[in-house]
Order: structure tokens, then C-alpha cells, then sequence
């Protein structure tokens, strides 16, 4: 056993490689083990020559272990080894499990250090023009589970769809017609809605359109896992819909105006 076995629970980031902090990067490179998830690039590996890869990712409905045989390997091999990385995509802390973890780790006597990440719910917007707060349009921002621990749809949503915050949703395709259905209930039909699949990464894609017709719209593009859900009206500024946007209100001002036709 080790002096002074070790768990560091890291964020990977949301897809893109080149977004990760480099206290996880050095925190890779010191690493025994690395027990890594499914959404992390592997690319991110290649910081830990030195260390045992293990994956442990979870899909839906395909686990490849529990989460109390991820905790017992985490202690398991911390003991054998010493220092453990858990490699978790996005922040640890936001739907990430990350906290469990290391509560586990430190109830069996393990020291433990959270390295945080770049989170998904932020970046992937971001990344095609989607700023979350604007000023004027919206002020604050709702991040939810689309899937609970029972795999019901988050209570929040019913919520969130109440206010004038933009919305998003992360594991939320499986749910989207839920979701579409609440949104309509509040008189949000013509709210507009973006979403990315495989956000930052070179197999990313996205399709926009409003609460009305967004499900025909995702069906077209065969949008699927893992993506992103943004809906408010912040997202007509993403890259493939500002300059559609900015037309139509020049038309509208030219026709409105004592110079229009």
C-alpha cells in the first residue's frame, strides 16, 4: 500500500482537446492510473504515457461498470498504485457524479483533490455563437438533467419554461418531445431553440428552429446523443442564424420606414 494513495477527480473539458486547463494536464502527467469516460477525447491520454487507461464510460443504457464498481476500483487501484485520475468529460461537478466519488475516496481513507473543467453546458453553445446572457435578452441561465436518477424528465424544465432565462438542457434527447410539450403549454411555440451534437469536436453538429417545429427539425438533421439543448431567444445569434436574422430586421426597418416600398 501506499504512503499517501491519492484520487484527483478531473475535468476534461467538453470534446475539444485543446480545452482543458493545464493543472489537468499536469495532473494527467502524474498520474498512475487514469479510469476515463466515455465523452473525454482521447487525444487527452497522450498527456499520461505513464499511466494504465481504463475505461469505465457509461452510455445510455450501456454501462460498462456500475458506479459502486467505479468506486471500488478507484480505491482499489489508489491503494495498489497510488495516485488514481478519474477522467470525467466536461466539469465533475455538473451531472458528473464527481462528488460521490470522492466522498467515497475519502470515507476509505484516500486523499482527494478536484481539478475543475471547462463545462459543456457553457462551451458548446458558445462554440456556435450562443451567448447564454445578453444583455437586454436575457439574464440568467438555467442548466438541468433531461434525465433524472428514475430517467423521468427534470421537474426544473416545467420551471425554467416559466421565465425569461435561457435554457439548457444536457441528456435531454431521449426527452425532447417532454420537453417541447411543456414549453408549449406556456405559450413558448415560437421560442427559439438550438441544438449541437458532439459539441467542439470535429463530428459536430446542430440544427435550430423554434419550439414548434424543432422535433421535425432534429428528425430531418438525425440528431441524436450526446447533444446540447439551448432554448431562448439568445440563440438567434448562433453563427448560422445571425446573419438570416439581421436580414430580416433590415427588411422589416426598410419596409416600416418612409423610405420603404
Amino acid at each position: 500500500m501506499y504512503n499517501t494513495p491519492k484520487l484527483s477527480v478531473v475535468g476534461a473539458g467538453p470534446g475539444d482537446p485543446e480545452l482543458i486547463t493545464i493543472k489537468a494536464v499536469n495532473t494527467l502527467k502524474a498520474a498512475k492510473v487514469i479510469l476515463y469516460d466515455a465523452l473525454i477525447n482521447r487525444e487527452l491520454l497522450e498527456y499520461a504515457p505513464q499511466a494504465e487507461h481504463i475505461f469505465v464510460g457509461k452510455r445510455k443504457d450501456k454501462h460498462r461498470f456500475s458506479q459502486d464498481e467505479i468506486n471500488e476500483m478507484i480505491v482499489k487501484y489508489a491503494l495498489e498504485r497510488g495516485h488514481v485520475v478519474r477522467l470525467k468529460g466536461g466539469d465533475p461537478f455538473i451531472f458528473g457524479r464527481g462528488s460521490e466519488e470522492i466522498s467515497y475516496a475519502r470515507k476509505h481513507g484516500l486523499e482527494t483533490a478536484v481539478v475543475s473543467g471547462i463545462t459543456s453546458s457553457i462551451a458548446v453553445p458558445a462554440n456556435v455563437g450562443i451567448p447564454l446572457t445578453q444583455r437586454g435578452t436575457s439574464e440568467s441561465f438555467w442548466v438541468i438533467t433531461g434525465t433524472t436518477s428514475a430517467k423521468k424528465l427534470s421537474d426544473d424544465v416545467r420551471l425554467a419554461a416559466q421565465s425569461t432565462a435561457t435554457v439548457v438542457i444536457l441528456m435531454g434527447m431521449g426527452k425532447i418531445g417532454e420537453i417541447v410539450n411543456i414549453f408549449s403549454q406556456f405559450g413558448k411555440e415560437d421560442t427559439p431553440v438550438g441544438i449541437i451534437q458532439n459539441g467542439t469536436t470535429v463530428n459536430e453538429k446542430s440544427c435550430f428552429g423554434t419550439i414548434k417545429n424543432i422535433e421535425k427539425v432534429v428528425s430531418e438533421k438525425a440528431l441524436g446523443a450526446p447533444a446540447i439543448i439551448v432554448i431562448g431567444e439568445v440563440v438567434k445569434e448562433a453563427n448560422a442564424l445571425r446573419h438570416v436574422f439581421q436580414n430580416v430586421v433590415a427588411e422589416k426597418e426598410y419596409i416600416n420606414s418612409p423610405f420603404g416600398g
